[in-house]
Parts: structure tokens; sequence; C-alpha cells
């Protein structure tokens, strides 16, 4: 449990130096370079850039979802989850599972299993759900157990683990542009009924608001949505609740001004004492403890990536009101070796790194790396 602050870590103190920050940049930005390559690569199987890679291992590591028939499922051109990490949904209501992987008879979603490399926590990063990917999206929260599969997690259990919270991190609308579409209605009560993509069987499923507050303080909006599948029999289902906390000020492009600085640190506070509450849950003595989490943006890379890095970090140094997650099983490596010796003991540059060896373009912009410094360093204070 917490026990009071600790010292800054002198990792910290030292890593913000402005020699040390900007080599970091150029080689973090270098590695994902050498990422995409692999990327482009796997998207033109018998391109020329094939010759230049070291081995098909990295191009198997580092291979995306692409295709055309997953082009309909994408909000952004070239914003493709890896295969080896990305969720798969099962095609219809009797196959509904999630896994993982390169799973040629799944429903696509554009999702990525992410573990924290400190915090150790699995997280669903999520672009935004399409309209036409709702059903799918909706489906990952219907499941009663959501964990990563052996593959990725060989510690999975069958405990009932299904997703009961929802992190937002951009508003519907920013600048006049669509960033996320809304999945659920707007008016307490009201019912909405999302159907499943074409050529896919599973029901339809009623969307319904429960509840929904503002909480100033942290700059969140936190709704109560229950979801339910139709049955065909019309046989009632048990609803399924889960709360959906959306951050507004985290402009797209762009970090929190320096006053929502706190309110930042607060909501992640939030999320994860909201993610251990159960008693709102039926079965709750039943349920796991601290469920995987979906958090998106819009692309589901740059925010999503950034709060998931600072929410390991708050984990890794007991900053969070729990224990954190021991005893923690090593990522696979990555094919493009380790960082640099002069960045081991920076682990915002480690969580960084793993992060985007697991989802394309996570933590996207230098200024998002230097906001996990910052809130850090404050987290400290």
């Amino acid at each position: 449990m917490n026990r009071g602050l600790p010292d800054t870590p002198s990792w910290l103190q030292t890593s913000q130096k402005l020699s040390h920050v900007n080599t970091l940049l150029q080689t973090l930005g270098e590695r994902e370079r050498q990422r995409e390559t692999a990327r482009r690569a796997s998207r033109r199987r018998r391109s020329p850039v094939l010759n230049v890679l070291r081995s098909t291992e990295r191009l198997h590591h580092y291979s995306v979802a692409a295709g055309y028939a997953n082009k309909w499922g994408n909000r952004y051109l070239y914003s493709e989850p890896y295969d080896r990490t990305r969720v798969v949904v099962g095609i219809d209501e009797e196959q509904c599972v999630v896994g993982t992987g390169d799973a040629s008879h799944g429903r696509y979603l554009n999702a990525s299993w992410v573990r924290e490399m400190f915090g150790g926590k699995w997280w669903i990063a999520t672009q935004a759900p399409l309209p036409n990917t709702a059903h799918a999206f909706l489906s990952v929260i219907l499941q009663p157990v959501t964990r990563p599969p052996q593959l990725l997690d060989a510690s999975t259990t069958s405990q009932r683990c299904r997703v009961r919270t929802v992190v937002q991190l951009t508003k519907n609308v920013e600048n006049g542009r669509v960033k996320a579409h809304p999945y659920f209605p707007a008016v307490i009560g009201a019912s909405w009924t999302v159907p499943p993509e074409e050529r896919v069987s599973a029901p339809s499923i009623k969307v319904t608001l429960l509840e929904t507050k503002s909480i100033p303080e942290v700059h969140c909006i936190q709704s109560t949505v229950s979801i339910v599948p139709i049955s065909s029999t019309g046989q009632e289902q048990e609803p399924i609740t889960f709360r959906h906390m959306m951050y507004t000020a985290w402009p797209d492009h762009g970090v929190p001004e320096p006053e929502d600085r706190a309110s930042l640190l607060a909501f992640i506070h939030l999320v994860d004492r909201s993610n251990k509450d159960t008693s709102s849950q039926p079965h709750s003595d039943e349920l796991y403890p601290d469920p995987p989490i979906i958090v998106n943006c819009s692309a589901g890379i740059g925010r999503t990536g950034s709060f998931i890095a600072l929410s390991s970090l708050l984990r890794a140094y007991d900053l969070f009101a729990s224990d954190p997650v021991t005893n923690l099983t090593p990522l696979p490596a990555s094919p493009l070796g380790p960082l640099p010796s002069e960045f081991k003991d920076d682990l915002v540059a480690q969580e960084v790194d793993s992060l985007r060896e697991q989802r394309p373009g996570m933590v996207q912009r230098d200024e998002q790396i230097m906001l996990i410094y910052e809130v850090l360093a404050a987290a400290f204070s």
C-alpha cells in the first residue's frame, strides 16, 4: 500500500538534462523508424525493402494487420495494430471470445494487448470506435473473461475478469473534426441498438446510459453504461455495466496545459481506484480485483501510450493506493536489441520503447515523452 511519497529517483533528476533528452529523443525516433520500415515491408510482402531487413524475424515481429479486408475498421490510414498483439474478437455469438494474433476467422478490431513494462498491468489500447466497429468493441466488454491469452501471458487465469472501465482521452469533436464517434446515448435512461458489422451473426447489443456526472477538478465526465445482447428468442439476459471515463483537457497533437497537469495526475489515480471498485457489480466476490482497462484517444497511440506509461511508472513506485504487481515475467526482447547503455536506468525511456514494441506509434510525439517526465516528477513532490 502507499505509505507516503518516496524520494524522487536519482535517474529522474538526471534524465531531464538537455543533452540526455536530445540524445534519447533521437534514439527512440530512430528505433521507431526501423519498426516502421518493417511495418511497410509487412504491408508489401514483395517489396525490395525486404532486402535491407536483417532477418525475417524482424518482419514477422513487426507485421501489422494490414490488407483490404481490415481497412474498413481503421480510423486512420497506416495506423494498424501488430498481428502478434492485436485483440481478436470471435466471429459469432457462440465464439465471441477475445484472443490475440493472426486469427484468420476472427473479427477485426484496431486494438492491442499492451502490458506495462514496470507496473505489470495489462491494458487494451485501441482507436476510438467507428460506427462499424462499435459492436466488436462492446463485444470485448461482454466477455466474462477478458485476459491476454497464454501466448502473451502464461499466468492467464480463468477467474471472472470482465472489463469494467473504459478511458477516453479525447473529446468526440476537436477543432471541428470528429475524433471519436459516440457509442452510447447522451440522455440518461435512453437506449441505442448497436448492430454487428456485415456478415457477422452475433446479436445486436442494446446500450443504455444509466448515469453521468461531471468531476470538474479532474476534467472528467464519468458515465455508467449498461449493455446487453438482444436475444433472438426474447429471453432476457443479465445486463453488463461498465464505467466510461472521459478526460477533457488533453488536446489532440499536444499535451495538457501546465495548469492542467495536476488534474491529469489526479485523473490517473481516479481511474485506478475506479477500476478496483466492484460495489456496483453483481457477483462482486467472484470478480478479478483489477481487470484490464480499455483506453483510447482518437488513433489510440499518442495520448493512449502516454497515459499507460504514466500509470506504469506510478504503479512501479507504489504511488497508487495499492500494491504494485510483483514477479513480472520479462517482456519479449526487441529484435532491435536493447536501448543503449546510457538509457538503462531511465525508466521513461525503457517504458516508451517497450510500449512501441507492442503497438505502433505509442507515445507518438516528443512533447508527450517530456510530459511523462514532468508529471512523474510532480508525483514525487
